[in-house]
């Protein structure tokens, strides 16, 4: 009898680009078929055509097509195929990402699955961006593309619509506010929040008149509250300026950027100016920190976005871009403490307020955590005081601290009071295993220095997810927080 050959198995119609790929590797892999058609030229394994750039007919992931679809139709094509392929581990992150949008992907080595709104760290790195527009000739000709596509690597889904939203002569600020929650690239940050902390307005025309008016206006402050002789000070505003100059040599003193001494000019002029002009709180330790990062994004700015927290870029600032990186950074400062400026107030009610609305939460999600704490002597003030006055910004890296303003920014009003206070409880609870088998010298010992050094964007990302998750959940519903209060 003569044998007859392995009939392949029809695709189905009207699957989607990246399911076709799926099926027709799993069909391989059953079948055993070494007559197999090889791959479609139509649909290269290129990760940017698989998150949704391609412009194949049929497939909808051209425009942007919701996660949500890709999960619901991905998970029965790896049921029935049962392939081994990376596409079937990955569906515990479409579920995930269908139940909490913001989270990041567990593993970043992956992104042919992630949908368009949240691309991939990894496509971001300047390692790779080296590696593709440094590519020899020859590969690129081996693959049958010209040396103009390959010197350029393709613009991710989030990039282009950074690039429109800035662009337009109105910009959605709303919308920018949406799209900037998941992170901004360095090179946009600086522009970014300026519009997030409002000041730069949302029409494009007026953005030089703007900055020019505003730059103008802080020079006249300095020349009225600064460069007057220190005889004509009274001696609060005497105390105030010696208080200024003491913390800003202890500020952030592991980045070296703020070991220059024009940079620490700049950092006194401007707390010193603000302290004047908002007596009602005045100078405050902890308001030091709070201008690091605006500073460092700001000083970017001149240099593409390349990160200058180890101040060797300082060589090549000019008295011109210092002078308008102070006067943006005082400006943005005041917007911030707007709307948390009782916390630095008498008696500081906000920090108050926001500590006693973080025990209540971690009472309502870790009732274990939270007992062990009480039973050890440890009261939340003792260690969540600075996390509320400095905004974690002496637990994590400046870089860290930068992608994390990134979100409070995106969050509006209440990003840094109110989100921030599920931050907290999110990085508190991360830690509640070692936490609860601790006693109270070490329990005291760990809080005052949390092990966040390695930490980095990713981190930082499950933190704001898990932040997301808790805001969704208990927003609003602080009565409900006040029953669990008396309970534990």
């Amino acid at each position: 009898m003569s044998s007859q050959p392995a009939k392949t198995p029809q695709q189905p119609r009207g699957l989607p680009g990246f399911l076709r790929r799926t099926f027709r590797t799993s069909v391989e892999q059953e079948a055993d078929a070494p007559s197999m058609a090889p791959a479609s030229p139509e649909l290269p394994d290129d990760p940017y055509i698989r998150s949704g750039n391609s412009d194949g007919a049929g497939d909808g992931s051209g425009d942007g097509a919701p996660e949500q679809d890709k999960a619901k139709s991905e998970a029965p094509t790896n049921n029935a195929t049962k392939s081994a392929s990376p596409a079937a581990g990955s569906s515990k992150r479409h579920l995930r990402a269908v139940a909490f949008p913001p989270l990041p992907n567990e593993k970043g080595g992956d992104d042919s699955d992630s949908t368009n709104s949240f691309p991939s760290k990894a496509k971001a790195t300047p390692a790779a961006k080296s590696q593709q527009m440094h590519a020899p000739a020859s590969d690129a000709m081996s693959e049958g593309s010209s040396p103009a596509t390959t010197s350029t690597p393709p613009k991710s889904y989030k990039e282009t619509q950074f690039e429109a939203m800035l662009a337009s002569p109105i910009i959605p600020i709303r919308d920018l506010r949406k799209l900037a929650w998941n992170g901004i690239e360095p090179h946009h940050r600086p522009v970014v929040w300026k519009l997030l902390l409002g000041y730069l307005p949302a029409n494009s025309s007026r953005h030089t008149t703007t900055l020019e008016r505003r730059r103008r206006e802080y020079k006249d402050a300095i020349r009225q509250h600064y460069d007057i002789p220190d005889d004509s000070r009274t001696n609060s505003e005497q105390e105030t300026l010696r208080q200024v100059l003491v913390d800003v040599p202890r500020t952030a003193p592991e980045v070296l950027l703020f070991h220059n001494d024009r940079v620490r000019r700049c950092l006194s002029r401007l707390l010193y100016i603000w302290a004047m002009r908002h007596p009602a709180s005045s100078y405050v330790q902890g308001i030091n920190d709070l201008a690091t990062p605006l500073i460092a994004v700001f000083l970017s700015g001149y240099f593409g976005g390349e990160d200058c927290l180890d101040g060797e870029v300082m060589g090549d600032v000019t008295d011109k871009m210092l002078e308008e990186v102070e006067a943006d950074t005082y400006w943005c400062l005041t917007n911030l403490l707007a709307g948390i400026q009782d916390h630095y107030t008498s008696d500081q009610p906000g920090m108050q307020r926001m500590v006693m609305h973080l025990e209540e939460l971690v009472s309502r999600i870790d009732a274990d955590l939270a007992a062990h704490l009480k039973n050890t002597g440890i009261e939340f003030m003792q260690f969540a005081f600075k996390w509320m006055n400095c905004l974690l910004l002496r637990e994590f890296s400046l870089s860290c601290v930068m992608r994390l303003w990134d979100t409070y920014l995106s969050e509006g009003d209440g990003g840094f009071e109110d989100f921030h206070v599920y931050v907290c409880a999110s990085f508190l609870v991360h830690f509640s295993g070692d936490l609860q088998q601790m006693g109270f010298d070490e329990l005291f010992q760990f809080m005052q220095n949390m092990p966040t050094d390695d930490w980095g964007d990713r981190e930082i990302e499950v933190l704001l997810s898990s932040a997301f998750v808790l805001s969704t959940l208990f927003g609003g519903s602080e009565a409900h927080l006040n029953v669990v209060r008396n309970t534990v």
